[in-house]
């Protein structure tokens, strides 16, 4: 498997290097985390400014190698997260651009990348569990619109989404699997209540929605009607593929400043500390690496990534955690200070095993599609 890159893909590095290096200076101050409505203008803003400079299309029309350098060289030069963009550019944007048709890439690709349009996510259920298939929002046909009823929960950016990717079965009497239909459901339709849910760590980035006989167009319908599940899994691997890469590079960077704390706070001296930090190195280094060969598996695969997404996603949730109670250990007392660096980071990390699918359920995909295992009963 080759993991190097070609002069052109060097070259495309080199010259993003340099912009960001102009841009970055010119940004306005970031927005109070709270302050979601600020949030979400910052963020569009710097989409746009993305777009303007002719970076945007980096999430679709771009190889996935090109795609793996953006995200690197971004998260290396500090530039803003795409925040209230995560679903939408990565998420529904890719799975549109797989899936969609003509019609539908055209109406809610450009706007995602222009910066003017927020997607959430509304996949998990309260009674669901870690099994998605096991979702009970009900939608049916009534003439040209399917009309949904049911709730969701940890619905990303929901309070300030105009869109949201809307798993609903449309057949109660198909196997779990079957009946299960991707809809396109503008949030601001009559019969959605949306109620933001607080994290342990205080932000409110997730929410509940309810919906009420909610009217959504078949024309909004993302690959056929029952045949959901299938177009799921191309959203999900998307989620679990490259979507993670910026937070890779963040971790690395984080670990040479815990090296840096501890060598200033006398906690260098402790060994089992030392050996800790060089194997979280390790850890992180072999993470890059297979992200290099997922990527390079998908653009061997026409692009999409593939059941690799797994393996990465499993370890570097518990990798990630690890991190952070070493940075526990590392501020001794001061890591129950929310003020100090990475003690929300911390908090955060709890959720890493169980967002984007738990790890038990990555565990299964690993041992079913690649190691070929039977299926549990």
């Amino acid at each position: 498997m080759d993991l190097t890159y070609t002069p052109q893909e060097e070259e495309f590095r080199a010259r993003l290097r340099e912009w960001l290096g102009k841009i970055l200076p010119s940004l306005p101050p970031k927005p109070s985390p709270d302050d979601w409505p600020a949030r979400r203008a910052y963020d569009l803003g710097w989409q746009r400014t993305l777009y303007d400079a002719g970076y945007a299309h980096v999430h679709w029309d771009a190889s996935p190698t090109v795609r793996l350098i953006f995200l690197e060289e971004t998260e290396k030069a500090g530039a803003p997260y795409v925040g209230a963009g995560f679903v939408g550019l990565l998420h529904a944007g890719p799975t549109i651009a797989a899936e969609g048709t003509a019609e539908q890439r055209d109406r809610w690709l450009p706007p995602v990348l222009r910066g003017e349009e927020v997607w959430c996510q509304g996949f998990s259920e309260p009674d669901a569990g870690s099994d998605l298939a096991a979702l009970r929002t009900r939608a049916w046909r009534d003439g040209d619109d399917y009309v949904v009823s049911g709730s969701k929960i940890w619905t990303s950016h929901a309070e300030v989404a105009d869109w949201c990717e809307l798993l609903v079965r449309t057949d109660p009497a198909a196997p779990k699997h079957k009946g299960i239909t991707w809809l396109a459901m503008p949030m601001a339709a009559p019969g959605v209540t949306v109620r933001p849910l607080r994290t342990l760590a205080g932000s409110a980035e997730f929410a509940e929605v309810f919906l009420d006989e909610v009217r959504v167009p078949v024309e909004n319908r993302v690959g056929d009607e029952n045949d959901g599940w299938r177009v799921t899994m191309v959203t999900l691997s998307f989620e679990r593929g490259t979507a993670f890469v910026g937070e890779v590079v963040a971790c690395r960077r984080v670990l040479g400043e815990l090296a840096h704390e501890a060598r200033r706070n006398g906690r260098w001296d402790d060994p089992a500390l030392r050996r800790r930090l060089g194997l979280l190195n390790a850890e992180f280094r072999a993470l890059w690496r297979l992200t290099q060969w997922n990527v390079s598996e998908a653009e061997a695969g026409g692009g999409l990534p593939g059941v690799g997404g797994s393996v990465f996603k499993l370890r570097y949730s518990q990798a990630r955690q690890e991190l952070y109670e070493a940075a526990a250990d590392v501020l001794g007392d001061e890591a129950l200070d929310l003020d100090r660096p990475w003690a929300l980071d911390r908090l955060s990390s709890l959720s890493y095993t169980i967002a984007a699918g738990t790890s038990q359920i990555q565990r299964n995909i690993v041992a079913e599609r690649i190691l070929g295992l039977p299926k549990g009963r």
